[in-house]
């Protein structure tokens, strides 16, 4: 079976909603489940390619037309008196471990619920090699189940940081523009929160699709995607460097972010290192005087052994005969001569 991908790619994703357990949650809060905020957390983490939510339907009709709008599939379990108080969770387990086997290319599996009697699901996906989240509401979520997941998002986290990273811009700059720098700011933010350390632009334009599959730089007004990342920066909500060896943008700074000093772009340190080495013209070139430095000095015992080494190296051919002579007889020295 084939193994999840390297951390740094992007995850392909299989999402499953216990609706059942999220009514619970449900009972406790006020508000409404909104389904949309769920979605454009799990996007920034990858592609979603499966999305399934299990219920009794008749009991939570009102969220049908939303689920249904996102592209998710209702699994409807009949009432509990007919199937068993564990239907849902049963179903869930079966399509979850199903796509496991059959489906090599997803690697990560997201568990909508905070039950604890998926704990086993997510041991036995981790066994198989699988990245496993959990996401749940934080007044109907088990323990047991929050500490075996590789990562567990709590529904009540989620949007709270969106505030903080919308531009304030002036009355100059279009309201199409502004909508454009505001979904640059929110896909910066998920990178920074992926930890992508270096933000390529293909990367950032990448998550911006992903985020919105609808977004397109020319409606924004703008020919390229890198016409709508210098455009940033001239408003000053980024700051932007060049790759020299691709002459990719780079975005090296967003926001609030602090400046710090600039660090060499991955391929760029190695490039000029070798640039320098392999001139070797002026006697101040980097690469020229550290070559020379390691140059390692000899010792005077060395030196002894060197100037012994050539003396016997030109020791006449007369005393060589005369010590095999010596050991060996004459009729032999005369063999060699």
């Amino acid at each position: 079976m084939k193994t999840t991908t390297s951390r740094d790619s992007e995850y392909t994703l299989a999402v499953f909603f216990d609706f059942e357990n999220i009514g619970i949650g449900l009972n406790l809060r006020r508000d409404r489940f909104d389904i949309n905020r769920v979605l454009e957390r799990l996007v920034e983490k990858g592609k979603i390619v499966v999305k399934k939510a299990y219920a009794d339907w008749s009991r939570f009709a009102q969220y049908t037309a939303p689920l249904h709008e996102a592209a998710i599939e209702l699994i409807e379990i009949p009432r509990r008196s007919q199937t068993g108080k564990n239907s849902a969770d049963i179903r869930l387990c079966v399509d979850a471990m199903d796509l496991a086997y059959s489906k090599d290319h997803i690697d990560t599996f997201v568990i909508v619920s905070g039950d604890s009697d998926f704990s086993p699901l997510v041991s036995k996906l981790k066994e198989l090699g699988k990245h496993v989240i959990g996401l749940g509401l934080a007044e109907a979520t088990s323990d047991l189940l929050r500490d075996n997941c590789d990562e567990f998002i709590y529904y009540n986290d989620l949007g709270n940081a969106r505030s903080a990273v919308m531009p304030t811009l002036g009355k100059q700059v279009s309201e199409t523009k502004q909508k454009a720098f505001s979904l640059l700011m929110e896909s910066l933010l998920a990178l920074r929160r992926e930890n992508k350390e270096v933000l390529w632009s293909s990367m950032v334009k990448d998550t911006m699709k992903r985020k919105k599959p609808s977004f397109n730089e020319e409606y924004h007004g703008y020919r390229t995607f890198s016409a709508l990342l210098e455009d940033a920066e001239e408003n000053g909500l980024i700051e932007l460097e060049k790759h020299k060896t691709s002459g990719t943008y780079v975005v090296t700074r967003f926001g609030e972010e602090p400046r710090t000093a600039t660090s060499p772009l991955p391929n760029q340190a190695s490039g000029n290192g070798g640039g320098n080495g392999g001139n070797g013209g002026s006697g101040s070139s980097p690469g020229t005087g550290s070559s020379r430095n390691r140059r390692r000095r000899r010792g005077p015992r060395e030196r002894i052994d060197e100037n012994d080494a050539a003396k016997n190296a030109a020791a006449p051919a007369e005393e060589i005969v005369e010590t095999v002579e010596d050991r060996h007889g004459d009729d032999f020295a005369e063999g060699i001569e």
